[in-house]
């Protein structure tokens, strides 16, 4: 044969339609961190002032009209209203003015992420440098001297996630990407709840007890990993019950390629894009970093949303996989009654009479 026959018979056309396939996520994976990442620039971020009345308002409306609008302002009535808020994640940065003195307090919550406090910090020492004042910094939320950069809840989130689409996938590989009944189908979820147990106590042991990084409660912890990893891996195997092998890629795309840049890990969600800050709430690595961050360093506030997320997700693959299994299980059934006899009486090695005789023993198991 020639070599462009040999071509033609290593490289069928499904094996070309996937490496277009992993072409397209490639470029998508690039266009996806670059366009999210290369260029933080903050957007509206929740901040609070407290100052006597004649000064609240006038000040509150020139943090609004910086340019850019890098700051969402309101006033607050006190400082304690203000470090409450703060806890409970509805705003990220206070500044308290003392009319008595040239130096202010600006609340800051570096356990939300180091990259938002030094952009929040900078905007209002230029302000207070405009004003010829000057900034005692009060952090209210700090992050762990073992957590660089308030990164280590976000890698956390990333191992589970992975964990959650590789073992889905790795079930996929060893018995076929399509659960081949119902019954199959519940297998493989059971198999991944409980291996979401396991890894979701795991990484809560290594970021906690063992190596120190993260503070917070470990069974709060374990369970957002065990929800996270089965949230993940569910998802996937819904993706790959619809779609097939393919539906692992499909995966990729939603939790590596969209979800990781908008998780609010390298960069919280007020420095990212639009499109970005936008998706990333909705998607398991930005719901599942926003709770680990809030057990670690926010006394677990604010988290029901997020944990609403990623049990949506977790029913919805759940309930997906269970469904189009079923549905499988039917569409054979239906092609044996119809097309069975036929088959069985054809030559022995006609492929039609081989599919026939795998669909009967998928049937029958």
């Amino acid at each position: 044969m020639s070599f462009v026959d040999e071509v033609k018979n290593a490289v069928s056309p499904r094996a070309a339609l996937l490496v277009l396939g992993v072409l397209a996520l490639q470029l998508l994976f690039i266009t996806s961190y670059v366009g999210a990442l290369h260029h933080p620039k903050p957007k509206d971020i929740p901040v609070a002032v407290v100052a006597p009345d004649q000064l609240a308002a006038p000040l509150a409306d020139r943090l609004d009209r910086l340019p850019g609008s890098p700051l969402d302002p309101r006033t607050l009535a006190d400082e304690r209203v203000a470090r409450d808020q703060m806890l409970n994640r509805d705003i990220d940065a206070a500044l308290v003015v003392d009319p008595r003195s040239t130096t202010d307090t600006l609340m800051i919550a570096s356990g939300q992420g180091t990259s938002e406090t030094q952009a929040i910090t900078r905007i209002f020492e230029e302000v207070a440098k405009e004003q010829q004042r000057t900034l005692r910094l009060d952090d209210v939320a700090p992050v762990s001297n073992q957590d660089a950069g308030g990164l280590s809840s976000f890698y956390l989130v990333v191992g589970w996630c992975v964990g959650g689409y590789l073992c889905a996938a790795v079930l996929a590989i060893s018995a076929g990407a399509r659960p081949a009944n119902r019954e199959r189908a519940a297998i493989r979820l059971l198999v991944m709840a409980a291996y979401a147990i396991v890894t979701g106590l795991l990484g809560a042991l290594i970021v906690g007890p063992i190596l120190g990084a993260l503070p917070g409660s470990v069974p709060s912890l374990w369970g957002l990993g065990a929800l996270t990893v089965f949230a993940v891996g569910a998802a996937t195997l819904a993706l790959q019950a619809v779609f097939g092998i393919v539906g692992i890629g499909l995966a990729i795309l939603f939790v590596v390629i969209a979800g990781n840049p908008s998780a609010g890990g390298a960069y919280p969600l007020p420095l990212l894009p639009d499109f970005w800050r936008t998706i990333g709430p909705g998607l398991p690595p930005g719901s599942a970093t926003w709770v680990a961050r809030s057990i670690a360093y926010f006394r677990g506030n604010a988290v029901a949303t997020p944990l609403f997320v990623l049990t949506l997700w977790a029913g919805a693959g759940a309930v997906i996989t269970l469904v189009f299994s079923s549905l499988r299980r039917k569409d054979e059934i239906d092609a044996l009654v119809r097309n069975g006899p036929a088959l069985s009486a054809a030559p022995p090695n006609a492929p039609e009479r081989a599919s026939y005789i795998r669909a009967e023993r998928r049937f029958e198991g």
